[in-house]
């Protein structure tokens, strides 16, 4: 059994949906009521407010019981945060900080979801759960493809891998930070071989099947015949 990956586009718009699937699955895989979830915070000051701020959209979609661990840019995160945990959720910030922090316990994370815990990404955590993880930038071969605004603190497209955990990489905000663009530019250019742009307030659920859920869309990007293919597909 492997937990299925739940990557939320980021947004604070209130809602149950986005979240709800990764509840019930931490509820079903740990087998309590209130499941515990281990939750990451990588922030420059405010990661005790981040991980707050993501434990009360999450409790939306019901009870969890919170086991929080933080670190500041460049800092380490405490593993035993993972010790017994039904799920597991990655805040957003600054994606590869948070690639930083995370990866040293990507085999913990792993296990974990081969042995049908859920992962949950929000913004940064989404996108570092990729195999092959699009970490910002705004510039391709110094041709500007995005506002430097929301380049991650990147010059040019910057690819690591990721915690392995998806196939498709991943980029975030899509239609509200206008990063469909980076990704389209990162598959055209053979950056990275496919990808899904993710709305705010919406979730790419990857399991047996790819579903949808929230208020916005997940566009499906892939490549061939010397072109780029974009397929819009909305919640729900």
């Amino acid at each position: 059994m492997t937990g299925r990956l739940h990557l939320v586009g980021g947004g604070w718009g209130g809602r149950a949906e986005p979240w709800r699937g990764f509840v019930e699955d931490a509820r079903a895989a740990g087998g309590r009521e209130v499941p515990r979830i281990a939750v990451l915070s990588v922030r420059d000051g405010d990661e005790d407010d981040h991980a707050a701020k993501l434990i009360e959209a999450v409790t939306l979609a019901g009870p969890i019981e919170a086991r929080v661990a933080t670190a500041r840019h460049g800092g380490s995160l405490d593993p035993a945060v993972l010790d017994e945990a039904d799920g597991v959720l990655v805040g957003g910030g600054l994606t590869p900080a948070y690639l930083d922090a995370v990866l040293p316990l990507a085999d913990r994370i792993r296990a974990l979801v081969a042995a049908g815990r859920p992962y949950a990404g929000f913004s940064a955590g989404s996108a570092i759960a990729a195999r092959h993880a699009l970490l910002g930038g705004w510039r391709h071969h110094g041709v500007p493809v995005l506002d430097p605004d929301f380049g991650e603190d990147r010059d040019e497209l910057l690819v690591r891998d990721g915690l392995g955990l998806a196939a498709l990489t991943i980029d975030v905000h899509a239609a509200q930070w206008g990063t469909l663009a980076r990704l389209i530019t990162a598959v055209g250019g053979g950056v990275v071989p496919e990808g899904a742009a993710i709305d705010e307030d919406t979730a790419l659920v990857l399991g047996d099947a790819a579903t949808i859920a929230g208020a916005g869309n997940v566009w499906w990007v892939s490549s061939g015949d010397g072109a780029v293919a974009v397929r819009r597909e909305p919640a729900g």
